[in-house]
């Protein structure tokens, strides 16, 4: 049960009372002090019973906040701290405290790449190195996927900046399949983040259709604040993404039914982590196969993603999809072959 207001306020004015050594406090003593600080700092006037304060002294004895108080009684009257140090104000962190501490930290530091997170870096730098001191240095309990490494992240805050002031910019591009790169006028729409690289989607100037391109890829950016930023009203960059497996999609394309059988081995894997939210099961038999369903637009992500299950998925429709899987299950197979004769 959450610790409420009223009762932090009595914890820290026994705590009060108690750090106070040149005072002898009874129970009363202590019941009158919180009612004064409950009127002042609440404006409650109703009194405070004896069972209250009672209660209070013996979870600030106990661990369930953490802080152990070590609370005497002298002469069968008199409370106070054993050590005379002994303040909740000066408790120490529990083992609890420190672990999610150390993870917070982690996370937070995940999410230093952004502008909005800019300010507060040093902060977070310093704060894991405290953390980790007060922690003894121990392993992390979550460890997120990172790649510091990873090309393009310095166009992430300019990209964020753009978003955020709807501002134009000139591209510089080249994709792994071009043999030069090129440069363009670009109205980007929304970052994306996918199998740990970062994208951005938008619109090239004079161009109908939307483009994802990847930061690792981009030569150059350069704002241009002067020329007009263009943005349909219609476009739901949520919607864009939910009707498919990754970022890549082709202009104009639907959705369409996948269905796919999942060995007994992989099964499980698709049941407790589908690969889109429109999965479900169609069919599942006595030895543990099953039959899934997924409606998706059909692009390189989703192929790869079945590809993976290597003999362990076999696509059943679309008919196109299902060749193309089979194919590169047979291209694989023969290579396979051919290196090894």
């Amino acid at each position: 049960m959450p610790v409420n207001r009223n009762a932090l306020l009595r914890y820290k004015t026994i705590d009060h009372c108690l750090c106070n050594r040149y005072r002898q406090w009874t129970l009363e003593d202590l019941i009158e002090a919180c009612s004064d600080a409950l009127y002042e700092y609440e404006g409650i006037r109703k009194g405070i019973s004896r069972r209250t304060i009672q209660l209070d002294i013996q979870t600030m004895r106990s661990d369930r906040l953490g802080y152990n108080a070590p609370i005497i009684v002298v002469d069968n009257k008199y409370y106070t701290y054993e050590d005379p140090d002994y303040s909740i104000l000066h408790s120490p962190l529990t083992e609890r405290d420190m672990t999610e501490l150390v993870e917070a930290v982690g996370v937070l530091k995940q999410m230093t790449v952004f502008p909005a997170m800019a300010g507060v870096s040093d902060l977070v730098s310093r704060m894991e190195e405290q953390v980790s001191m007060a922690a003894g240095n121990r392993q992390p309990l979550i460890l997120m996927e990172r790649n510091d490494q990873l090309k393009g992240l310095e166009y992430v805050p300019i990209l964020y900046d753009a978003l955020k002031n709807r501002c134009t910019q000139e591209m510089t591009y080249q994709s792994f399949k071009a043999q030069r790169p090129t440069t363009f006028v670009f109205f980007p729409y929304v970052l994306k983040e996918f199998n740990n690289r970062w994208f951005v989607l938008g619109q090239k100037a004079k161009s109908r259709f939307t483009n994802i391109f990847a930061l690792d890829r981009i030569q150059s950016l350069r704002s241009l604040p002067d020329e007009p930023y263009f943005k349909p009203n219609d476009f739901n960059a949520e919607k864009y993404f939910s009707e498919m497996v990754g970022v890549s999609r082709n202009e104009n394309e639907k959705p369409q039914t996948v269905k796919f059988w999942a060995s007994a081995m992989d099964s499980p894997y698709f049941i407790t982590k589908p690969i889109h939210h429109t999965q479900e099961v169609i069919m599942r038999n006595d030895n543990g196969e099953t039959l899934f369903s997924i409606n998706v637009i059909i692009n390189r992500e989703l192929m790869r993603e079945l590809l993976g299950f290597g003999p362990g998925v076999k696509v059943i429709s679309p008919k196109a999809l299902a060749a193309y899987i089979q194919k590169r299950h047979q291209d694989a197979a023969e290579g396979i072959l051919k290196s090894s004769s």
